[in-house]
């Protein structure tokens, strides 16, 4: 169907702003072009599409605006010379239309992040419909293994973080108005999840994401490598160190060298990498 033929079909399909939408609909906070500051595609440009709604409360998450679902969520769309809002809860046209209009010229891939966008997997299923021959990566807490089960065929990339359940406080469950899937609290329930999730990306176009923040000493993160190790051999891991944010302490470096060895130790792929687009000061 054409782009203008879903538009008007969507028109009339629309729920009132405010409401739990249908399946292929997410709330929209963001669309705009930059430059990817995380993961092996770290300075590729890209259009994010970001969406609102994220259960985990990671202590170092530096986009906690995007946590809670509002009542009438608004996107900003960056499009070159004019930002302006729009209607948060949009179908994957729609956003592939925003997509289209923020990019400078040429098309780029697209990062769908967050929030979490495993919250909406019909969402992400459809974007991918609707993005056409686009690459779609898919930016992940790590939390939702069946959702990812879901559209892991729909994306071309999945970045993985790999979280210690330390960094984290009690998750807040986010309605998306259907049966969700529980999210993992303690570390044993995290243990079990990130088993999901590594045996779900192994030997797929994807990455681990460890965030390394400071007042942890490096054999906390033994369980976690030992899991790559067994479960995700070939995963190109990421060691970022934090961006020290809402009181988090900074990663030592001798904390960070020997975290470095631990992953080599066990014959991984890894590279330290900050987050390259803070230190541009780009979104």
């Amino acid at each position: 169907m054409a782009l203008e033929a879903q538009r008007e079909s969507g028109r009339t399909a629309t729920s009132g702003a405010g409401e739990i939408a249908g399946a292929t609909r997410a709330p929209v906070l963001e669309v705009f072009a930059s430059v990817q500051g995380e993961g092996i595609f770290v300075g590729e440009p890209q259009v994010f599409v970001r969406l609102f709604g994220c259960p985990l409360r990671c202590r170092w998450c530096d986009t906690p605006g995007s946590w809670e679902l509002p009542a009438a969520p608004r996107a900003r769309i960056a499009a070159p010379g004019r930002t302006r809002r729009e209607p948060g809860w949009a179908e994957p046209f729609q956003v592939a239309a925003w997509v289209q209009e923020v990019e400078l010229g040429h098309a780029r891939t697209v990062s769908v992040t967050g929030g979490e966008p495993l919250l909406w997997p019909d969402f992400v299923r459809e974007l991918k419909r609707a993005l056409g021959p686009r690459r779609l990566h898919l930016e992940t807490a790590g939390a939702h293994p069946r959702a990812l089960a879901q559209v892991l065929e729909c994306v071309d990339h999945v970045s993985l973080d790999l979280k210690l359940p330390a960094d984290l406080d009690a998750p807040v469950p986010v309605s998306t108005g259907a049966g969700a899937e529980e999210v993992p609290h303690g570390p044993g329930a995290w243990a079990r999840v990130r088993a999901r999730m590594l045996a779900l990306v192994r030997g797929r176009d994807a990455c681990g994401k460890v965030i390394v923040a400071g007042g942890h000493a490096p054999e906390a993160y033994r369980p976690l490598l030992d899991d790559v190790q067994e479960l995700a051999p070939g995963l190109p891991l990421v060691l970022q160190p934090v961006t020290p944010l809402h009181g988090v302490l900074p990663c030592d470096p001798d904390t960070l060298a020997a975290l470095v060895e631990l992953a080599l130790e066990r014959s991984l792929t890894v590279r330290v990498l900050p987050q390259v687009h803070r230190l541009l000061g780009v979104p």
